[in-house]
């Protein structure tokens, strides 16, 4: 799916809404609501008006990582940006230039073999592309520290140049993150599930909403590149998998906070439809043609039209809600990216 939209430099979110002025949460961003055809402008902090008793928000745990190092190749400097980590030790990375404004810029890869100088003595090599679709992405071998500490240690969150300046890694974290045991994570912030707080959890579940746990780590997305996903880790619990199957059975919407949980969701389902606990790696594309078969409804950043994100969009709630949703967001001046505004779509 393409839309012929164009989104004006100043709709782009450049800081978190609570530095927008005194007294703002995370949760004083505005809300489009979709269903259909039919468009509606709420605040964030009504949305447990718009759930209802039953109803089931699947939410996903990954916590953000640091994951942006200063490094150099030869005398040329580099950032890097740690994506995935394979089963076999090795880390999915992209290359990228600083641009001399704090963020960076898209630069080829390769070639395999390549050698970085990391800090703090770490060396990392790139050994070959993470898929025959491009060369932006490499499985790299790093020696001399293990990942985790590193990006403790040295890194910072990624973040691009519609971005006004760097945040504390507390900002790209969502209420529902949870650390990893073996210090693995998202390279870029599930941000769908930024506006929730505390207060407004507590609120939801006050009024029958259930939660779902699920655990999605996402790689990187850069602004660049509109490519489909590549294969991440995830897990649905069985205690989730349950709670998913009782708000079916019992009539509630299963709601989706965010592109990643519905593909942690949609790749537990089997054969005959039911949700079962399941962990591992999924490469699940969601498209209009695969459909889905047990989300009901999105909640979602404002993105870049890209292809897989509209691709779900249109999956979950049809081509004519999204492009009136769009289409309404650009007209009420809605806020992208992640630090911007929300559309939730209801089927």
């Amino acid at each position: 799916m393409t839309l012929a939209v164009r989104v004006p430099k100043e709709l782009s979110a450049r800081v978190p809404v609570e530095q927008r002025g005194p007294g703002l949460g995370r949760d004083a961003v505005r809300m489009l609501v979709s269903r259909g055809a039919e468009v509606a402008h709420h605040s964030f902090r009504e949305l447990p008006l718009l759930l209802r008793a039953g109803d089931l928000l699947v939410v996903n745990t990954s916590a953000t990582l640091a994951a942006a190092v200063d490094g150099w190749t030869g005398h040329a400097r580099v950032v890097v940006h740690f994506s995935t980590r394979g089963d076999d030790g090795r880390w999915a990375v992209e290359l990228r230039e600083p641009d001399g404004r704090g963020t960076t810029r898209a630069r080829a890869g390769g070639p395999a073999g390549r050698e970085v100088r990391l800090p703090g003595g770490v060396g990392l090599v790139l050994e070959e592309p993470l898929s025959g679709r491009g060369e932006r992405l490499w499985w790299a071998r790093v020696s001399g520290a293990g990942v985790p500490g590193l990006l403790r240690e040295y890194g910072r969150p990624i973040r691009y140049a519609y971005t006004e300046r760097d945040q504390p890694l507390s900002a790209y974290q969502t209420v529902f993150a949870l650390p990893s045991a073996d210090g693995t994570g998202s390279a870029e912030m599930p941000s769908a599930a930024r506006p929730f707080t505390a207060r407004l959890v507590t609120e939801l579940v006050s009024r029958g909403v259930l939660f779902a746990p699920v655990t999605l780590h996402t790689g990187v997305a850069s602004a660049e590149a509109h490519e489909p996903p590549y294969p991440e880790r995830y897990a649905v619990p069985e205690a989730s998998a349950r709670l998913i199957e009782a708000a079916r059975a019992g009539g509630g919407r299963v709601v989706a906070v965010g592109t990643t949980a519905v593909r942690a969701v949609e790749s537990a389902v089997g054969a005959d439809g039911a949700v079962r606990a399941c962990a591992g790696w999924t490469e699940l594309v969601v498209t209009p043609e695969r459909g889905v078969r047990v989300v009901d409804g999105l909640l979602t950043g404002l993105h870049e039209p890209e292809a897989s994100h509209l691709l779900m969009l249109e999956a979950v709630a049809g081509r004519i809600a999204v492009e009136r949703g769009y289409e309404a967001a650009l007209q009420g001046r809605y806020l992208w990216h992640e630090f911007g505004d929300v559309h939730l779509v209801l089927r």
